[in-house]
């Protein structure tokens, strides 16, 4: 029994393991074939995104390698705007302020007694900077003043007042002005020098004060050298053999006016507007050379040559155009003017179209040769030279060449103007 019923099993399961190699065999073709169908479809899309990814990388590279050129030629004319811009404020602006120190010499080979000096005080002094450059810059005004430090002393009390002056001279050492101004210590009465003195006691003791006065005096108000002859130096002198200075200075302003009174007063503004102007016409410029470079100009010439060709043809065309019309209303004009003959025999009709025939070529002549006579339009432009057409080699004097006749009108009768 047992023999009898493995046959069946074996056959049973040889059968399952049949069907599922079979069926394991269909699922991987299967797979195969979806992965085939989806390498196939990925395939263009892959080399689309690669041809996508190599022109994006390209027009990336282009772009920032435009965008690097762009900064470097902006930075560039920046920089060069700057520099103009400090050119030009330091070569048109002069020296606003000049302060020197005054040295005051005087004969000491006397034998003088007291306070008196054997001469007045005199001092020399230069109006050249670093012994090269001039101060004071030619056909601007100038404020000229002494600064004295006196003490305030018995002698300078008594004192009063003194002269002070001064004497321009050129290179060559003539003078070419001269000046004298009044000056005195400020009044102080004793009250008021007790009181002062009591209050900067403490500043006095520690050396930190002093009993001194700062006296101004102006000299010129609007000092203006002369180009012919430049101011190189001065002489500055005190009329007086008593005065007791500390120290002095010469000081030496400008007063501007104008551009000069807008760059000094409105430095910050001044510098933007001026730096903005050249960095725009710095900019036109470099437009301008880059067109005429890449392009040949903003309006090249062979583009404005082609459209006045273009125009002067135009213009022929309209004119043959006209005399072409004019000539055949003409034409039409002169042949209802012909009388029709209309005959029974066919021969006699055969003549006389053939005369007609012959006639019409000879009007048709004239008409051509009164159009083009004197009175006819001219077809050709004055002034058109260039403007030379394939149209123009089939016209003679701008009127058209005559028609071929028929040859069978020719041979059966010719016209008239044949036998000339």
């Amino acid at each position: 029994m047992y023999e009898h019923k493995d046959p069946p099993r074996r056959q049973q399961s040889a059968g399952a393991g049949g069907g599922t190699s079979a069926q394991t065999g269909s699922r991987s073709t299967s797979v195969s074939s979806v992965s085939d169908s989806m390498g196939a479809a990925m395939g263009p899309a892959l080399h689309w995104l690669h041809d996508v990814a190599a022109v994006t990388l390209l027009k990336a590279r282009r772009t920032l390698f435009q965008a690097a050129i762009l900064f470097c030629v902006l930075g560039l004319l920046l920089w060069v705007s700057i520099f103009l811009y400090g050119s030009f404020y330091y070569s048109y602006m002069p020296t606003v302020s000049f302060s020197t120190p005054v040295h005051f010499s005087y004969s000491s080979d006397c034998e003088a007694s007291g306070p008196r000096l054997c001469s007045f005080p005199m001092a020399n002094i230069s109006f050249t900077k670093n012994n090269k450059a001039p101060v004071m810059a030619y056909g601007q005004p100038y404020r000229v003043s002494l600064e004295l430090e006196m003490p305030e002393s018995p002698v300078n009390e008594q004192l009063g007042m003194f002269m002070v002056r001064m004497s321009g001279y050129t290179k060559s050492g003539s003078i070419v002005s001269s000046v004298m101004r009044s000056t005195m210590l400020h009044y102080r009465s004793s009250l008021l020098q007790t009181l002062s003195t009591l209050l900067f006691s403490p500043l006095l003791l520690a050396g930190m004060a002093e009993q001194k006065q700062l006296i101004e005096v102006e000299l010129y108000s609007d000092y203006v050298t002369n180009a012919n002859q430049p101011t190189a130096g001065a002489i500055i002198e005190l009329h007086s053999r008593q005065v007791q200075i500390y120290s002095s200075q010469l000081r030496i302003h400008a007063y501007f006016t104008g551009i000069r009174y807008i760059l000094y007063n409105f430095p910050l503004t001044s510098a933007v507007i001026g730096v903005a102007s050249n960095f725009a016409f710095l900019s036109v410029i470099v437009l301008f050379s880059y067109l005429q470079f890449i392009w040949g100009g903003i309006w090249p010439p062979d583009q404005v040559r082609v459209r006045v060709m273009i125009g002067d043809n135009t213009r022929i065309q309209q004119r043959r155009e006209e005399a072409r019309k004019r000539m055949d209303r003409e034409n039409s004009n002169k042949e209802l003017d012909v009388p029709k003959v209309i005959g029974p025999v066919n021969e006699a009709s055969d003549f006389q179209g053939t005369d007609t025939a012959a006639v019409e070529p000879s009007k048709k002549d004239s008409v051509i040769r009164d159009a083009c006579g004197p009175d006819a339009p001219d077809t050709k432009e004055k002034g058109s030279h260039d403007s030379e057409g394939p149209d123009e080699k089939d016209v003679s004097g701008g009127c058209p060449l005559p028609e071929p006749q028929n040859e069978t009108t020719l041979r059966q009768r010719p016209g008239p103007w044949m036998s000339l």
